[in-house]
């Protein structure tokens, strides 16, 4: 197969674990609001949402944020992974996804201290939040319950047929409140210092390792500033040691102590805090964030900033964005609504959709 020869490293091979995976972009998880129903279970929308991002041929495509309790989701529409009979329907998504060759991985969830009212009355974390009094602390003896739950939602992936898991350890949701001194303030083995504070996300990953085996891939999305960027590259390291085979590179769902990165450094604090942490470590490492072009995503990958390049809302405002790179043709380019993605509150309002959709007739 020919690919355009400017973009040869963003096409290039890459062993994972023993995948082969056949270029070095991936559709990161993004939550299809609205697609599936209260009971967590796939839906046509999401497998037609999933079906042409693999067919356009993005490497490996992370499923979307997936809930391991149901009290610990963003919301009543998150898939859901905290139940056998959801292993049918992932399992539809695993068939199309590797049908087109791609590595496929799914993203395991728990909204912790952000869980919202109208899905559980309390949200459980590491330690209340004086500004939220519905929030919780969990026990001793509830923290261990979860933990299984992250644990069996990986058994289900593996069983659905999913090449490996992602843990969300990013955005300000369970695992990232526990590493973060901002949510954690705990006193027992779980709180305090940073190894106590990552020991959530050590039991997660022995846990799966464990129950799913070594060839199971298992990656990690870190929180960059968790609460700032040299903790971030810390837990990196911690979580690489642990076993982890990829770290997946994001924010940690706060504004404080934002990187700065140096003068001619052609992207943003995010993408930095990735180049900054594969300084770092061994295993490969998934930058994202504003990177949209092809141009600036194979350069990621060309000067061994990155090892894969996430491309998500040029994705969704063209579902066969990586199809259209490969044989040089006209992108349907995201229009960066502001101040917020339209197509987060639902794709149909996504307007670079709407562009394709009057295309089609």
């Amino acid at each position: 197969m020919n690919h355009p020869t400017r973009f040869s490293s963003l096409f290039s091979g890459f062993d994972l674990k023993g995948s082969r995976v056949k270029n070095r972009i991936v559709l990161p998880p993004m939550v299809c609001f609205g697609y599936a129903g209260d009971n967590g279970s796939v839906s046509r929308k999401n497998l037609d949402h999933y079906r042409l991002r693999a067919e356009s041929g993005a490497g490996i495509i992370i499923t979307e944020a997936t809930a391991v309790k149901k009290d610990g989701r963003t919301t009543h529409t998150q898939l859901g992974v905290w139940s056998d009979e959801h292993i049918a329907g992932l399992s539809e998504i695993t068939t199309i996804v590797r049908g087109h060759g791609a590595v496929s991985l799914l993203q395991l969830h728990h909204a912790g201290l952000v869980t919202p009212a109208a899905v559980s009355p309390y949200a459980f974390g590491p330690s209340e939040q004086k500004d939220k009094p519905e929030s919780r602390e969990l026990t001793s003896d509830e923290i261990p319950e979860i933990i299984s739950a992250f644990i069996h939602g990986a058994r289900r992936a593996r069983e659905a047929g999913f090449d490996g898991v992602e843990l969300h350890g990013a955005h300000g949701y369970l695992i990232n409140q526990f590493a973060n001194t901002l949510w954690n303030r705990r006193t027992d083995e779980y709180g305090g210092s940073l190894d106590n504070r990552i020991r959530f996300a050590r039991e997660i990953i022995y846990g799966i390792r464990e129950q799913c085996g070594n060839k199971f891939i298992l990656g990690y999305r870190l929180g960059a500033n968790t609460p700032a960027l040299a903790d971030g590259i810390r837990i990196a390291k911690a979580i690489e040691s642990y076993g982890a085979d990829y770290i997946h590179v994001s924010h940690g769902g706060n504004l404080r102590n934002l990187p700065r990165p140096p003068k001619g450094f052609d992207f943003n604090w995010i993408v930095y805090s990735g180049v900054k942490v594969k300084e770092n470590i061994s295993i490969p490492v998934i930058v994202v964030n504003e990177i949209k072009t092809a141009e600036r995503a194979n350069h990621l990958v060309e000067s061994g900033r990155a090892d894969f390049v996430a491309i998500g809302r040029p994705q969704l405002a063209d579902p066969f964005w990586v199809k259209h790179v490969q044989h040089d043709q006209l992108i349907n380019p995201c229009l960066s609504c502001k101040p917020k993605c339209r197509w987060f509150e639902t794709s149909e309002l996504c307007p670079a959709q709407k562009k394709l959709r009057e295309k089609a007739g």
